[in-house]
């Protein structure tokens, strides 16, 4: 089937999420007290897979999954807090201002997206997260209507890797899921998933870590053209 249209994901393929998480981490921990050490930070990042993993099933709100996150991170620490949804609220906030402030997209999307635009190939986004977030993000980082459609998680009612999610997103934008190509920096979630749906798909290796036996692997968003027509 002839090839229509590239699907992305967000972050960590158009927006270096692992480095505003790194960045808004050192900013705010020194205000609760905690040193922002190596060990602190990768706690951080297995505290928040375990409970995205339950909001990516749809056992738990998108709040709420922010609630038991910080919740499991300050209990590990020995921080004490104040077990209230309001309070987590507000002091997971101060978190989201340094998150927030941080979004940047790397330097290889601007001209990948030109590049795909005069392939003649459309473009639109999928994403595990919400409307209002994700799309803040894009807005922040002056990639909004640059992209094509955005299809979030929370409208679809279906996260990554579940196939309805990549079903769903190719029925909305009008293309068979065999014309498509997804790329994303997951393999698990961007690349098995998308297959399982019946679309094609390419795994985004930044930091070289990948499977492998992976064929459709590339370290940058330059090399997608290459890999698609070869």
């Amino acid at each position: 089937m002839e090839l229509r249209g590239v699907l992305l994901d967000l972050d960590g393929t158009l927006v270096d999420h692992e480095a505003a998480v790194t960045e808004a981490l050192l900013a705010w921990l020194p205000s609760l007290g905690v040193p922002p050490t190596e060990e602190v930070l990768a706690l951080w990042s297995t505290v928040q897979e375990r409970h995205m993993v339950a909001w990516r099933e749809r056992r738990i709100s998108f709040q709420e999954q922010r609630r038991r996150r910080l919740r499991d991170f300050l209990t590990d620490l020995g921080v004490p807090f104040e077990d209230e949804p309001d309070r987590l609220d507000r002091l997971f906030g101060g978190y989201l201002h340094w998150y927030e402030r941080s979004w940047r997209a790397y330097d290889d999307v601007t001209e990948t997206l030109e590049m795909i635009r005069r392939a003649g190939l459309r473009t639109a986004v999928l994403t595990n997260g919400t409307v209002e977030q994700q799309t803040d993000k894009l807005t922040r980082v002056g990639l909004l209507g640059r992209v094509g459609p955005v299809y979030t998680a929370e409208e679809l009612g279906a996260a990554k890797p579940a196939v309805a999610a990549y079903v769903s997103a190719c029925d909305r934008w009008g293309l068979a899921p065999g014309s498509v190509v997804n790329v994303g920096d997951r393999h698990d979630l961007d690349v098995v998933a998308a297959r399982a749906a019946g679309l094609r798909a390419v795994h985004l290796d930044r930091d070289g870590t990948g499977p492998r036996g992976e064929r459709f692997r590339i370290g940058s968003l330059r090399e997608l053209l290459d890999v698609l027509v070869g």
